[in-house]
C-alpha cells in the first residue's frame, strides 16, 4: 500500500518516491475534469451492472439444479464440463469468439449466408459489446462459481428436507424454502464482496475484444490505466485512477455490509 503514494506526487523513476515532488490531489482534480471520465465511468459501470444483474445469479440457480441430480456419475461429469471453461485465458476465449462471430470468416455468418440471410455484424457492432461481454463472462466463470454455494448446500440438515417432504412440499418448494435460506448468508457475503470489484471489469477481456468501431463503449478505467500508466509513463496519474477505483470499492463494500447488518445477516465482518 505504501506505493499508492505516489497518486499525490509527480513521481519520477529517477528521484524514486521519497525525492518525487508533491502535488496533493492535482492528479484527482484532473482525472475527474477529463472529458474521458464519464465515458469511462459510464461503460465500466454498465458492464459491471450487466454482471451483477445476470451473471451473479446464475451460479445460484445452476448449484441448485446441480444439487437435484440424484446420479453421482452424472453429477460430477456435469460439474467437470461446466468448470471446464474457468481454466481457458481470455485469449483462448477471445480467439473461439472471432472464430464464431467473425463477418468475414464466422462459423455462425457462413450459416447465416448458407440458409439466405445476411451477415450480421457481431464484433463492430456497439449495441452489442456489452452483452458479448456479459455472455463471455457467463460461458467462462458461471461453472466455477457453483463450488461455493454447493459446498454450502452441503452442509443443509437432511432433516429440513424431510420435514418438508411431510409437510407435502414438492422438489422445488424443498429449493425455495429450505436451500435457498439455507444458503442466504453465503449468497449476501459474496455479493457484498462483488460490489466491492464493481469498478473491476477485467482487463484482459475487454482489451482483447476492444477495437476502432466499439472503442466508445469498451474504453474502461483499466484500458485507460494502461494507456495513460504504461504506454505513456504517467505513473502518479495512473495510481490516482486506481485508488479512485478502490476506494468506490470499498465504500459500497462496507455500505453493503451495514445495510445487511440492519436486516439481520451476519455480512462480511
Amino acid at each position: 500500500m505504501w506505493g499508492v503514494v505516489i497518486a499525490f506526487q509527480n513521481y519520477s523513476p529517477f528521484m524514486g518516491v521519497m525525492d518525487s515532488p508533491w502535488v496533493g490531489f492535482d492528479h484527482f482534480v484532473r482525472f475527474f475534469s477529463n472529458q474521458d471520465f464519464y465515458l469511462l465511468f459510464r461503460n465500466t459501470m454498465a458492464i459491471s451492472l450487466l454482471n451483477l444483474v445476470f451473471f451473479f445469479p446464475l451460479p445460484i440457480l445452476l448449484s441448485l439444479l446441480l444439487n437435484e441430480l440424484r446420479s453421482e456419475v452424472y453429477k460430477k461429469w456435469i460439474q467437470s464440463v461446466v468448470y471446464m471453461p474457468h481454466f481457458l485465458s481470455w485469449v483462448i476465449i477471445a480467439g473461439i469468439t472471432f472464430l464464431l462471430l467473425s463477418q468475414s470468416s464466422g462459423i455462425i455468418n457462413k450459416m447465416f449466408v448458407s440458409l439466405g440471410f445476411a451477415k450480421y455484424d457481431f464484433l463492430t457492432n456497439e449495441n452489442n459489446f456489452w452483452l458479448l461481454l456479459t455472455i463471455q463472462n457467463i460461458w467462462k466463470e458461471a461453472g466455477w462459481g457453483t463450488i461455493i454455494f454447493l459446498a454450502a448446500i452441503a452442509g443443509v440438515d437432511p432433516q429440513q428436507y424431510e420435514a418438508a417432504k411431510m409437510d407435502g412440499a414438492n422438489r422445488l418448494r424443498q429449493a425455495w424454502h429450505v436451500t435457498l435460506p439455507a444458503i442466504r448468508s453465503v449468497i449476501i457475503i459474496l455479493f457484498i464482496l462483488k460490489l466491492g470489484h464493481i469498478m473491476d471489469v477485467g482487463f484482459e477481456q475487454v482489451f482483447l475484444m476492444m477495437n476502432g468501431a466499439v472503442s466508445d463503449v469498451a474504453d474502461v478505467f483499466e484500458t485507460y490505466v494502461y494507456r495513460t500508466g504504461i504506454q505513456q509513463g504517467q505513473f502518479s496519474f495512473s495510481t490516482a485512477v486506481g485508488l479512485f477505483k478502490s476506494l468506490v470499492g470499498l465504500l459500497l463494500v462496507i455500505g453493503a455490509n451495514k445495510i445487511a447488518k440492519r436486516f439481520g445477516e451476519e455480512g462480511v465482518y
